[in-house]
């Protein structure tokens, strides 16, 4: 399964909220409509949020029907729309700066077809760049993972996170690949049970041994001595190795250091955001009281009760052993390591 695939003037999308009992595909015609489904998580992981909104943009020039002088005017509309999405995951930021990047080395070109099919190829590379970064961040994870392992992941950080492949699960794809016999737990991953649906569904297509836990059982698996190893993924990386993920990554973490586990975090450098100093910087989405207040359209609360729903917390870096990224792996001290890493070529 594609989490997206362009087809020259739409964008394919896999919605992931109909996953797993349904496997329902849109097509995006236009900028606003990539803008609802990363709203509505239809699509969602931080790198194919990226690569989304890259093509997003790239719509957006599709359906402008000004003049080439008054092009950028307009781009600066679909770039806003698009910005506001999802406010945690770097990547989205990342990619569309790389879209205007783009879009400012076409302003002398008057041809208007000609700055469309620029601002597709950068879009297209993009995704390309991506597929490349996790398939380079599972052959570096891969030699930290022991044979047989036994893997907790938390959340979903795959190929339906991504263009392809995954970053903690490409990490898990690629020990499977050199036969290591590993097995996974899956987080459930409340309260949209990303673990549960998307995790589990990827890992069972590719043949690799999963069992589903609740995420209040993590430390119960911990402590029988049933996890040797977490792998989670990352939405926005601080300067001082500070990880935004998923909400439920930190206690993960905190778990894992209580009970000696090394604790990794997969994600490109496309996730590392040295603007941000600390943890403490990075803004943390909360998403609409509805997701609590009912599990897929059934309620389990009552209808009037208070609810907080951030859709992310932050790891200290302190409790991360090292960070995977295609360049190679991290370690502490990361105020130090992240920007070497950074300037790698």
């Amino acid at each position: 399964m594609k989490s997206i695939e362009w087809l020259g003037d739409s964008l394919r999308i896999l919605d992931q909220s109909k996953l797993p009992v349904e496997t329902v595909y849109r097509n995006a015609m236009s900028y606003t409509d990539v803008a609802e489904a990363i709203e509505h998580m239809e699509v969602r992981g931080a790198p194919a949020i990226g690569a989304a909104a890259a093509y997003g943009y790239a719509l957006g020039a599709l359906e402008y029907q000004g003049t080439i002088e008054d092009l950028p005017s307009y781009m600066e509309v679909v770039q806003d729309r698009l910005e506001v999405t999802r406010p945690t995951a770097v990547n989205l930021f990342w990619a569309l700066r790389r879209m205007e990047d783009r879009l400012r080395e076409c302003w002398d070109v008057k041809d208007l077809d000609e700055v469309r099919k620029s601002l597709i190829e950068e879009a297209d590379r993009i995704a390309e760049d991506d597929r490349r970064m996790n398939r380079l961040i599972g052959e570096h994870g891969n030699e930290i993972v022991p044979e047989k392992a036994n893997i907790l992941t938390h959340c979903n950080a795959g190929a339906l996170a991504t263009v392809e492949y995954g970053t903690a699960l490409g990490v898990i794809r690629k020990a499977h690949e050199m036969g290591k016999a590993i097995h996974v737990y899956a987080d459930e991953t409340r309260p949209l049970l990303q673990g549960a649906r998307l995790t589990a569904l990827e890992l069972l297509q590719d043949e690799i041994p999963v069992t589903v836990i609740a995420d209040n059982m993590a430390a119960y698996l911990m402590q029988q001595g049933k996890v040797d190893l977490v792998i989670v993924g990352a939405d926005r990386i601080a300067a001082n190795g500070d990880t935004a993920n998923k909400i439920g990554t930190y206690s993960v973490a905190v778990l894992a250091q209580a009970h000696g586990i090394p604790f990794y975090v997969a994600a490109p450098t496309s996730t590392i955001d040295l603007k941000v100093a600390t943890g403490q910087e990075i803004p943390i989405e909360e998403r609409p009281a509805k997701e609590m207040r009912e599990c897929f359209g059934v309620q389990v609360t009552p209808a009037e009760v208070n609810v907080y729903n951030p859709a992310f917390d932050v790891t200290p870096a302190k409790y991360i052993t090292g960070i995977i990224t295609e360049k190679g792996i991290v370690i502490p001290p990361y105020s130090v390591n992240l920007l070497k890493f950074m300037v790698r070529s």
